[in-house]
């Protein structure tokens, strides 16, 4: 049975639905279970720990896909030493700087332990299924995240519904950890059977360098609108406290699960099948894969929106916290943006396929100002959807952007249409 086979694909997407319905259900219990105020410090440190995930990553993968997607398997030992080279280089440099997030106050000390770890696991993990993307392993890499977020997430709430001493950041933050070593011997066992050639071969320093220069521009404009998701819980919490935080957190991880899915179960298999018809010149394939994708994204982000608003009133008085019921009106601003997000993919897959990077960049670093101006002028009327408003405001400003650059640069007998 190959890769690709319908029920390989059933098998993958299962996976994944099952990983996100955990994690669907896991914020829910961790706000019924935890106080506010820990569910919003829990916002904090996974936002800062998933920010500072680029600054080690840098991004690189932008460049590693489409070097595994373009060669053989006898090349990608290679490819894997010379990537995992420049990560321990950036982990000596990067770690040490993050410890200001600490030194002024950001986060408590008490949590550094696992800020730090969950930055390089998570860093290793999450390279790990990028890789197994690129090469179509798309069901290892659906193990991957179920082993990394899945798993743990019920055992923690299992654990924490049976113990109330459980109820903690510490228990939360070491299940993760446990979970991302568990993920890692996986991967590194699906490795040793993949036939993988290349290990021997010497570092290249002017192949890390080339992929440096392509990622380093994709890097500063995914800081830029990965900054917004960072900035938006510090500002939150500066203008309405800790608790309306912890509501925010609640809402926006019940959000985010659209995307998690689409990243699952759409984009993480049309995009390399886009990228190997744009260099095959295979402009069928390329308009297929492209209508699948526009498809399903409509096709799950409305059911989504329907069934997340017939279900988050019961949930939320099921979690019986007034604090989540006074400001439920945020999750339907912060649906409008994540669907707005999960629409601006499809046009961005279609120009990354294309090598069209530039587009891209531009408009992420075009959303980071757009959405600062935005929620600036919005606190003068709200101090809680401020925040919201402006993340959609970027999100739309990002569609159009990518939108214009995929009709204006596609190639006629990749759209399928005239130009106009």
């Amino acid at each position: 049975m190959t890769e690709h086979s319908t029920s390989t694909k059933f098998l993958n997407v299962l996976i994944r639905a099952t990983t996100l319905a955990c994690r669907f259900l896991f914020i829910f219990f961790l706000a019924k279970l935890l106080t506010p105020s820990e569910v919003g410090l829990y916002g904090l440190v996974t936002a800062t720990a998933a920010y500072s995930l680029y600054f080690v990553g840098l991004d690189f993968y932008t460049f590693t896909t489409r070097e595994f997607a373009g060669s053989d398997r006898s090349s990608w030992g290679g490819f894997i030493k010379n990537q995992a080279a420049l990560s321990l280089t950036l982990y000596c440099i990067v770690l040490p700087a993050l410890t200001f997030v600490f030194l002024n106050g950001m986060l408590p000390w008490a949590l550094a332990k696992w800020f730090f770890l969950l930055i390089v696991l998570e860093h290793v993990c999450q390279e790990l299924t990028r890789l197994f993307v690129a090469v179509s392993e798309q069901l290892a890499a659906s193990v991957v995240m179920f082993l990394r977020q899945g798993t743990w997430a019920i055992v923690i709430v299992a654990v924490m519904l049976i113990d109330e001493q459980a109820r903690h950041l510490d228990a939360v933050f070491g299940a993760w950890v446990v979970a991302c070593v568990l993920a890692i011997g996986f991967s590194i066992g699906k490795l040793r059977t993949m036939g993988i050639g290349g290990w021997h071969v010497a570092l290249s320093r002017q192949w890390i360098w080339r992929g440096v220069k392509m990622a380093v521009p994709f890097l500063v404009a995914t800081l830029a609108i990965r900054g917004m998701l960072t900035v938006d819980r510090y500002w939150l919490q500066v203008l309405s406290g800790l608790e309306v935080l912890g509501a925010y957190v609640l809402f926006i991880g019940v959000a985010n699960t659209l995307m998690a899915f689409l990243d699952a179960g759409v984009f993480s298999f049309a995009y390399p099948a886009m990228i190997k018809a744009y260099l095959n010149n295979n402009p069928a394939l390329y308009r297929r894969k492209m209508r699948e994708m526009m498809f399903l994204t409509v096709l799950f982000a409305g059911g989504f929106a329907v069934i997340s608003t017939l279900l988050l009133p019961y949930l939320l008085d099921w979690l019986g916290k007034s604090v989540y019921l006074d400001n439920y009106m945020l999750f339907y601003w912060l649906l409008l943006a994540t669907i707005l997000n999960a629409l601006g993919m499809i046009p961005h897959y279609a120009v990354y396929a294309q090598k069209r990077d530039r587009s891209i960049i531009q408009s992420h670093l075009a959303a980071l100002p757009i959405f600062i101006m935005v929620t600036a002028i919005a606190t003068q009327w709200t101090s809680v959807y401020a925040i919201p408003i402006g993340l959609c405001a970027s999100q739309f400003a990002i569609v159009v952007w990518k939108l214009r650059a995929y009709l204006l640069f596609t190639p006629v007998a990749f759209r399928g249409i005239r130009r106009v």
